[in-house]
């Protein structure tokens, strides 16, 4: 009976071997697939952290486009304000333009619109250079009576600006409120003075303001 017991208890013994192992080996898969779940959860945190990295370049792509339009906006704004026509305006910006065309309309007033009863062909060949367009047509057409009543009434017709203001400057035109005293002498009569009020315009030819309108006000 003992040595039939112990060989069943060494069969046991024996037989139970191989369950342990299995149990080991089960252990072993267990730690395995546990090790590679660790190893692999860096990774994971590498994944998850990859798109919130990407985030900030991201955002920043968006504000540049979002400040490259606003840039865009702003300088059309700006284009828009400086065309304004009181920005356009170079008689409230420009003091030199505008001192330089008060001059040259003052100087051709002052000489077109003065003369004796000896020099109205010194007045009419200043004409000719100081006014163009319409001003030179209309003057052309009524000096041959200046020149008439020059000589009858020996009339001398003095003109002086007493003030020219530009009311508009471009780089190539003008408008001016010209203020004007005249002084009429006649042979044996007293001087008398009359004031007179013009609207010019001028345009700049060859670096000189000449005068192509002239209405009186």
């Amino acid at each position: 009976m003992t040595d039939e017991t112990d060989v069943e208890g060494a069969e046991a013994g024996e037989a139970g071997v191989p369950g342990t192992a299995e149990r080991a080996r089960d252990e072993d898969t267990d730690a395995g697939a546990g090790a590679d779940a660790g190893a692999g959860a860096p990774g994971g945190e590498e994944t998850e952290a990859g798109p919130a990295r990407r985030w900030p370049r991201v955002l920043a792509g968006v504000l540049a486009v979002v400040l490259l339009a606003a840039g865009g906006a702003f300088y059309v704004a700006g284009r828009q304000l400086r065309d304004t026509p009181a920005t356009s305006n170079k008689a409230l910006t420009d003091s030199a333009a505008t001192t330089q065309v008060a001059g040259d309309v003052t100087n051709a007033l002052g000489k077109v619109f003065s003369y004796g009863p000896g020099d109205t062909a010194a007045t009419k060949a200043s004409a000719q250079q100081l006014l163009a367009g319409r001003a030179l047509q209309q003057y052309a057409a009524l000096f041959g009576q200046v020149e008439k009543q020059a000589a009858d009434q020996k009339l001398t017709l003095t003109t002086h600006v007493v003030r020219a203001g530009v009311t508009r400057l471009t780089h190539d035109s003008a408008h001016l409120l010209v203020f004007m005293d005249q002084v009429y002498e006649r042979k044996g009569k007293a001087a008398s003075t009359a004031a007179a009020q013009l609207s010019v315009t001028a345009r700049l030819r060859q670096g000189r303001w000449t005068i192509v309108e002239i209405d009186a006000r």
